[in-house]
């Protein structure tokens, strides 16, 4: 029996969390067992989540399955690109001079900001009154 080669990495981006197996192939995606084209409507999410493939030129290398939770579409296809990144480094140590000047390998620290007490939200304040 031979081994399949696959490439097993973690992204995160707000609340969400994306795992991905990269394995050997045409460029097919599928993210929580669906197609990826309908899982994420929107082309930017499209565009984001493609992004690592085209500056390492192998979008029709591997084979992607992914499984994604937490946090909302566009969430998901920033943690999604991280995880992507993440393996495409694992599968090839020199793409990743080339990751890392696009910004795909870097954790977006950015989260929510908590909401305060006594307020309706984290910024929100009272309405001014002059009397």
């Amino acid at each position: 029996m031979d081994k399949v080669i696959e490439y097993i990495a973690t992204g995160r981006r707000k609340e969400a969390v994306a795992s991905v197996r990269l394995l050997p192939g045409k460029g097919n995606i599928l993210v929580n067992n669906s197609n990826w084209n309908k899982y994420f409507v929107r082309e930017t999410d499209r565009i984001i989540i493609r992004q690592p493939f085209k500056a390492t030129n192998s979008l029709d290398k591997f084979d992607c399955v992914a499984k994604v939770t937490g946090g909302g579409i566009s969430g998901q296809a920033g943690a999604l690109r991280h995880a992507i990144s993440r393996a495409l480094v694992k599968a090839d140590e020199s793409v990743k001079p080339v990751l890392r000047q696009g910004g795909f390998l870097t954790r977006d620290p950015r989260m929510k900001e908590r909401k305060k007490f006594g307020r309706k939200g984290a910024r929100k304040r009272f309405q001014w009154t002059k009397r």
